[in-house]
């Protein structure tokens, strides 16, 4: 099966102290969808953080769309990681820039014309609730609304993979449901996506995702769905 991303004996560490990650190895299938689980501390958001390119591994292997990001240029990650959608736990908004600006920020990076942007845009941004608070700043707004404005940012370009980090944190049930239909529309429209959750009340509404899960730095894989080398179906 080919993969989009393959880790293999990956270990992360900051600085001098113990590993926070160790000897990872999985690979994650284009288009499937993954939930990351596991207790506060045990390296969910230190592996998103490889996955997405914001960290370097301390050793081991990971390939991303094919290629080795352990050794590539740092001048070149920009172009992988415009590829890969994000949404923050703590949200990264753009304070100066109104709610709409800041869901528009990857299509305007990308050149797409004004007028589709204006039309794309709008129409998430009210598919998430927020079509009258679209001139709002982040400051304005109310931590589910930053949050439901983070993930339609992440979302408006159509990533091939989507990483996110308690995307569904800091909003109602309801709108729970509804970024979930979101993303599992998404991924019936081919992108991967991965999200760490402790809501396992969440995992369950999608049952045919693979769970990861994290214990104290290493991975365990209850739906066998991560082996490394990828298991050949019979």
């Amino acid at each position: 099966m080919a993969s989009i991303v393959q880790f293999e004996n990956v270990g992360l560490r900051y600085g001098m102290g113990a590993e926070t990650l160790s000897d990872i190895s999985f690979t994650l299938a284009p288009g499937a969808f993954y939930f990351l689980t596991g207790a506060s501390g045990a390296g969910k958001t230190s592996l998103l953080k490889l996955l997405y390119l914001a960290q370097r591994p301390s050793r081991g292997l990971i390939r991303l769309f094919n290629e080795d990001v352990v050794t590539m240029p740092r001048e070149r990650l920009p172009v992988l990681r415009r590829r890969i959608g994000v949404v923050f736990q703590d949200f990264r908004l753009v304070p100066h820039l109104s709610a709409f600006d800041n869901v528009a920020l990857p299509l305007r990076v990308a050149g797409v014309d004004e007028g589709e942007i204006a039309d794309r845009v709008g129409e998430m941004i009210a598919w998430v609730g927020l079509g009258g608070r679209a001139s709002a700043r982040p400051a304005t707004l109310s931590g589910g609304e930053q949050q439901r404005v983070a993930i339609a940012r992440a979302v408006i370009g159509q990533p091939e993979m989507l990483v996110a980090d308690e995307p569904t944190g800091n909003v109602d049930p309801d709108m729970a449901a509804r970024l979930l239909h979101l993303f599992d529309a998404l991924n019936k429209f081919g992108t991967t996506i991965v999200v760490a959750t402790h809501d396992m009340h969440l995992v369950s509404r999608v049952p045919s995702a693979a769970i990861m899960r994290l214990e104290r730095g290493r991975l365990e894989d209850p739906t066998g769905a991560l082996r490394y080398p990828p298991r050949v179906p019979a």
